[in-house]
């Protein structure tokens, strides 16, 4: 039986393997929150979309100029995790694509999660329309795409759905949600590794 991604992710949660989930991305997610800052001088709030342990909205709430942060996962684990570790912090557990903030935010941030939903386009138009404000940044990291080969078997490794697409495929999903300024970046890439994908991407109204 094909298993759903937040199930397998409560259940890493609960064997620590969220500590080699926050070392294994960490590289990518500071080049991404470079991205984000870049020519950033006003203050600014933040989701972190599929929050995880919730390292990376404390991580955010260290540039002085971030004013409120928070994270959102429908993996009742990780988010059990997070609140044990940052008591104080705001984290939420809700299904992603059903979850809407009290108030529009300047980014989101998404690391390693979109992939997982049947209907990448349906999320990313969601935290467009929802959670975004006019000007506002999106960005997301993907390590499973077509162009990393190494990638491939994961499905099947994990016995759950994900859906490959190739950057140029990725591109034009942004796109076609109506988002503009939409950029692409491999970051981390070596010998043996096609890199982290980045996408960029903001709503302009």
């Amino acid at each position: 039986m094909i298993r759903k991604a937040t199930d397998i992710f409560s259940e890493w949660a609960s064997i620590g393997k969220d500590e080699g989930m926050q070392r294994n991305h960490w590289n990518a997610v500071k080049k991404m929150f470079q991205i984000l800052n870049k020519d950033q001088s006003q203050s600014f709030s933040f989701i972190d979309a599929g929050c995880g342990n919730g390292w990376a909205v404390r991580e955010m709430l260290k540039n002085p100029l971030c004013l409120y942060a928070m994270g959102v996962d429908g993996a009742l684990g990780m988010i059990e995790r997070a609140k044990k570790l940052d008591p104080n912090g705001n984290y939420v557990f809700k299904d992603l694509m059903e979850w809407e903030p009290k108030t529009l935010v300047d980014m989101v941030h998404s690391m390693e999660v979109i992939y997982y939903f049947n209907d990448p386009k349906k999320i990313i138009s969601h935290m467009k329309d929802k959670w975004l404000k006019p000007n506002g940044k999106l960005i997301i990291g993907l390590d499973f795409y077509k162009e990393n080969m190494d990638c491939h078997n994961w499905p099947k490794k994990l016995n759950t759905k994900m859906t490959l697409l190739s950057i140029k495929e990725w591109i034009q999903l942004l796109k076609n949600c109506g988002l503009e300024d939409v950029k692409s970046y491999q970051t981390n890439s070596s010998d043996s590794f096609e890199g982290t994908l980045v996408l960029y991407a903001k709503k302009l109204n």
